[in-house]
């Protein structure tokens, strides 16, 4: 029998993966989706782990679901239905790695830009087509893309609504490698060994660090490095480190 719910959910000890799961219609992010989403999220806000977030079927996600879109009007839109969903998942103790493969337009570009960590397969197509259906990319892509590629860049791809390939994105940025469709998730599962071998405490320290706006920079890496000065996982790790040096 196969499963119907909108995200497939697979959980290891120091990870999850959580599988977009509306083939019928390219993964497009409806309402049970983002509900979802919030489940998933509330769960690793309890007990924190990595999470991989993939599509099915060779796409990631092609955008919100413009059936339901069409309908929505000025009160939804100030609800920000898809954005404080993102936002959640950019604000998890641990890092998301997005692994995407097909299309990611739309909602679905948007919901890559929340990851931490974006991995690509060859046939990556990434954009932001918004206003060529009378409306703008609200879920983030405004302030995230321009973080991610820079202000110019950003400006280009959300103003035209072009679509990006896999080897361009890989060149500006929006991705931090490629791979064949195959190999992607092993990509995205290596990527998740590396920070499990890390120690977790430095890493969420890391994630903070690097979220905060930059005003609260030196201040916030020298608080969170203090912490982590007096913990006994450093001096072990350390020690480690010296003893494996010595002749």
């Amino acid at each position: 029998m196969i499963d119907s719910a909108p995200v497939l959910i697979e959980e290891h000890d120091d990870r999850v993966v959580a599988r977009l799961n509306r083939p019928s219609v390219r993964n497009a992010i409806d309402q049970a989706t983002i509900d979802a989403l919030h489940t998933l999220c509330a769960d690793l806000e309890r007990h924190p782990r990595v999470l991989i977030i993939t599509g099915c079927d060779g796409v990631f996600a092609s955008g919100a679901d413009i059936a339901q879109m069409r309908e929505r009007r000025a009160k939804e839109a100030r609800e920000g239905i898809n954005a404080h969903a993102f936002i959640r998942i950019r604000a998890l103790e641990l890092p998301v790695i997005a692994a995407v493969d097909g299309w990611a337009l739309g909602g679905g570009a948007e919901l890559a830009y929340a990851a931490d960590i974006r991995v690509g397969s060859t046939r990556l197509r990434i954009g932001n087509p918004e206003t060529s259906l009378g409306i703008i990319a609200a879920a983030g892509a405004t302030w995230r893309l321009r973080e991610i590629v820079g202000e110019a860049r950003a400006s280009e791809l959300l103003l035209t609504g072009r679509t990006v390939d896999a080897e361009e994105a890989l060149r500006i940025g929006l991705v931090s490698s490629t791979h064949e469709p195959g190999e992607l998730m092993a990509a995205a599962h290596a990527v998740a060994d590396r920070i499990a071998a890390n120690d977790r405490a430095a890493t969420v320290a890391m994630k903070k660090a690097i979220a905060a706006p930059p005003n609260q920079h030196p201040a916030i890496d020298l608080e969170l490095q203090a912490v982590l000065f007096e913990s006994p996982e450093k001096e072990r790790r350390m020690t480690e480190f010296l003893e494996r040096r010595r002749p």
